[in-house]
């Protein structure tokens, strides 16, 4: 009974087309599955190192922002405890840290000229130093003057309308400098001449005076009544021995203010344990010694994304 239902029955063969058609819808959709999941391991594979580079960086970032402050706290901390006029005025000392090592060279903002301060004689000798012609340097001068200076009574004021008329959008500050980088801002002078201005300004000195013992050649240079052949000869002595510059200043003594501040610049360098090397700028400012707070950043800058 079975053989004979089962030689009844009639078993087609599949066409040999149709297999071949359904065989190769498979390797196609095989092929995108592979195509797509190599896709995704390449946008992973991407991602995992970019996350790998910025845990890098960021991890290097905040290593040099410890050691500047390392660094800055061993600054404050030979600097405190003293009068302005004991406190030392420069030094230099270096450390390591784990794996990196950390430089420190700081002085006494006294070095700098003070933009908020000093007399229209100082800033226009810097000019000088630094390449403006005489009458040129006294213009620039009383420019950076008019800057921090409040204008008079009545509505009348003539220094803003010559920046309006010299097609500025904006006027003086007619207050204090907040930042040596306005020092850019102020009308007629020169590019050039302001970038070399920068490194001998500051706004933290306190004094107008400056400190020949620690000033650069160009500041002293700059003090009105000089006798430029002294130069090198104050500063020499000066280091040795502050009181022995006085009796060699002549003219420019009033101009000067031998001894230390409040405030100091430490500058930083850093080579990290990766080789990486970042330096910073930062000027500290020494309080009272009864001040729950001994000392205070008033400006930090770092080259670790760029330039300062």
């Amino acid at each position: 009974m079975r053989q004979n239902e089962t030689q009844g029955l009639c078993i087609r063969a599949p066409k040999p087309e149709s297999v071949a058609g359904t065989d190769g819808f498979i390797i196609v959709a095989v092929l995108w599955i592979l195509a797509a999941l190599a896709m995704l391991a390449a946008v992973y594979a991407d991602f995992v190192a970019k996350t790998a580079v910025a845990a890098r960086v960021y991890d290097s970032r905040l290593q040099s922002e410890a050691l500047i402050a390392a660094g800055l706290e061993l600054t404050a901390y030979r600097l405190l405890g003293y009068d302005d006029a004991s406190r030392q005025t420069s030094g230099a000392f270096d450390f390591q840290l784990g794996l990196s090592h950390v430089g420190v060279e700081f002085r006494s903002e006294g070095a700098r000229i003070d933009l908020n301060l000093a007399p229209k004689e100082l800033l226009s000798g810097l000019c000088r130093v630094l390449g403006a012609k005489p009458e040129e340097a006294d213009s620039y001068a009383d420019r950076i003057v008019a800057w921090r200076t409040k204008p008079g009574p009545g509505n009348q004021n003539p220094e803003a309308e010559a920046y309006k008329s010299a097609g500025l959008n904006y006027g003086p500050r007619q207050a204090p400098f907040q930042n040596v980088a306005e020092l850019r801002l102020v009308r007629d002078l020169p590019a050039v001449l302001v970038e070399s201005a920068l490194p001998f300004v500051t706004v933290f000195n306190g004094q107008a005076g400056i400190d020949v013992t620690v000033a650069a050649p160009q500041v002293v240079r700059a003090l009105p009544g000089i006798n430029p052949n002294l130069v090198d000869e104050i500063i020499t002595r000066g280091a040795q021995n502050p009181q022995a510059v006085l009796p060699l200043l002549g003219a420019a003594g009033p101009s000067v203010a031998v001894g230390g501040r409040k405030a100091a610049r430490a500058l930083v360098h850093i080579t990290l344990d990766t080789g990486r090397q970042v330096n910073a700028d930062a000027v500290l400012l020494i309080t009272e010694n009864n001040s729950a707070e001994p000392y205070r950043v008033l400006a930090w800058h770092d080259d670790f994304d760029g330039p300062v």
